[in-house]
């Protein structure tokens, strides 16, 4: 699918050295932002309580046939009819990596939305990188950092980005093993054989993987009519469209089946698959993502956020 553009995109969006001195001046405001959507919105959540190998006592639960009898609390289970187990909070640091698509594409912005599609991702992405350093977990951003555990993770993420004169379009994911997570936060308008061709490789390596499609809401709705000429940012190509309302179905449909495709591939993974317009909140986005997050996989295990 095409990148739908308008002619009046800013200029030089095809030179990585111009969208790297625009990332960096938007870097420390959208930190800013996104700590303030953690400070409102996840007040109290406690994302590393899970199920695991600590010291600290979590809950009892009831006992599962084939569990191991040492794990059976009898004090407890002498209290009524039912066996429980002693859950203890799982105390080992998990690596989550975090990445926004720097493309073109992302610098987007109709007249309908309150932030470009690159502005939400950084936010959504800092969001969660706060978020996870002030839980004790590992972030990590392919390519740009390796995984640490610092409290202050979101600044240092965010003083790489800043100082990164250009990022790859697609990072190598191939470093990223078993057992972590990782938030991709993109437009994903790439052709979704490509998409999915880059991210077979978390598959393959047994991480779970969440997606977050950042979205225009005129690249949903196609609100355009009458002579259109638009532009991809990607390739600057143009096209002009004399009724531009006669592209409105078909576009439509392209676009809800690129999603609906991605989304229906993500499900049989066992990976999450969000959707946040620009014109909505940052923060649905991560609440959605702290869900997907602290989830089960199809693995059993509980990832923390």
């Amino acid at each position: 699918m095409a990148h739908i553009g308008e002619a009046q995109a800013p200029v030089g969006t095809r030179d990585a050295l111009a969208r790297g001195r625009l990332r960096a001046s938007l870097v420390p405001d959208l930190l800013v932002e996104a700590r303030r959507i953690v400070n409102t919105v996840m007040a109290g959540w406690h994302g590393r309580r899970k199920r695991g190998i600590g010291e600290n006592f979590w809950q009892f639960r009831p006992y599962v046939e084939g569990e191991a009898i040492a794990n059976i609390d009898w004090r407890r289970s002498a209290r009524d009819d039912h066996t429980y187990v002693r859950d203890r909070e799982w105390e080992a640091a998990h690596t989550v990596w975090l990445w926004a698509d720097p493309s073109p594409s992302m610098l987007y912005k109709s007249t309908g939305a309150t932030v470009s599609k690159q502005s939400r991702a950084l936010v959504i992405v800092l969001a969660m990188a706060e978020l996870l350093s002030r839980s004790g977990e590992r972030i990590a951003w392919p390519g740009v950092t390796d995984p640490f555990s610092a409290r202050n993770g979101a600044e240092r993420i965010a003083s790489h980005l800043a100082h990164a004169a250009a990022l790859p379009a697609k990072p190598d994911l191939s470093a990223i093993r078993r057992f972590s997570d990782i938030v991709i936060a993109s437009d994903f308008l790439d052709p979704v054989g490509e998409t999915m061709q880059w991210l077979d490789v978390l598959a393959r390596h047994g991480v779970r993987a969440h997606l977050v499609e950042i979205a225009d809401p005129a690249e949903e709705s196609f609100p355009y009519s009458g002579r259109t000429e638009f532009t991809d940012p990607e390739t600057g190509e143009k096209l002009t469209a004399g009724r531009a309302e006669m592209l409105g179905d078909e576009y439509r449909n392209l676009y809800s089946a690129r999603r609906a495709e991605l989304a229906a591939w993500c499900k049989r993974l066992g990976w999450s698959y969000t959707v946040n317009h620009t014109d909505r909140l940052a923060s649905e986005a991560l609440v959605r993502l702290h869900l997907a997050l602290t989830a089960e996989g199809p693995s059993g295990r509980r990832t923390a956020a």
